[in-house]
């Protein structure tokens, strides 16, 4: 910074150490110096909209999703009488299901308490729409808006991105992740349109890698699935895919 003539700015700047959930408590309290300034860590830091937290378990994000959709839920419901069910499916879907969508390839992988948090926001959207009562079933109103569950909708957006790594949609740093698998004598797999799965250390970070995780999901689709050319017609066959699933 000094040879670019550039001064840190001391508050705008923070220090995330990012650490297994066993050794979290072990680097609290950790700082570093240097220019005059003392920057210490951080809990959590917010980038592009998603917060981070030291052990990566995202329920920071997960929680600020829920009490953002819920602010944002009740003001609808408010006026709730006095517009129409398409009109109410407008404004959740701007208002609500796109902060839910929002940065969810990141979600994937998380604990299940966590996606329970935010599934229980999806249906209370939903229900808010359809004015559904809170002890009725939630699968046929989702199904009658066309909605997929929460954690489907990860799996959805990493998979899309898979298929934009291999028809050049994609940005390279992510393309370069999308490794097409090439056995080593002749097989039957060679002709399946499978990825390269990583081996990885741990659960917690390896298993929740781009490379790892978007791999393993596309392997898991249908050949049929992955011969489609049309990004469109992706999007529909994937959707139709995973509510079939789902169902």
């Amino acid at each position: 910074m000094c040879s670019n003539l550039l001064k840190l700015n001391q508050d705008k700047t923070e220090l995330m150490i990012f650490a297994p959930k066993h050794r979290a408590k072990e680097l609290t309290d950790f700082s570093i110096s240097f220019g005059g300034n003392i920057i210490h860590d951080t809990p959590y830091v917010k980038n592009l909209g998603a917060y981070f937290d030291r052990t990566l378990s995202m329920e920071k994000q997960c929680n600020a999703i829920a009490r953002s959709c819920y602010f944002h839920i009740r003001n609808i419901g408010c006026i709730r009488s006095f517009i129409s069910e398409d009109a109410c499916k407008m404004l959740v879907n701007t208002l609500v299901t796109s902060r839910l969508d929002y940065g969810n390839a990141l979600l994937y992988g998380i604990t299940k308490n966590l996606t329970d948090k935010l599934q229980r926001v999806h249906n209370t959207a939903a229900r808010l729409i359809t004015r559904e009562k809170k002890m009725d079933h939630i699968t046929p109103v989702l199904i009658r808006l066309h909605w997929l569950p929460v954690e489907y909708r990860s799996q959805y957006k990493l998979i899309l991105y898979v298929f934009k790594a291999l028809h050049g949609l994609a940005p390279v740093y992510l393309t370069e992740l999308v490794k097409p698998y090439v056995p080593s004598r002749s097989l039957r797999s060679q002709s399946a349109s499978l990825l390269q799965v990583p081996t990885t250390r741990t659960k917690t970070y390896g298993n929740r890698r781009f490379d790892k995780t978007a791999s393993t999901l596309w392997n898991n689709i249908p050949l049929q699935l992955k011969t489609v050319d049309s990004l469109s017609a992706f999007k529909s066959c994937l959707k139709t895919l995973d509510f079939y699933m789902y169902m």
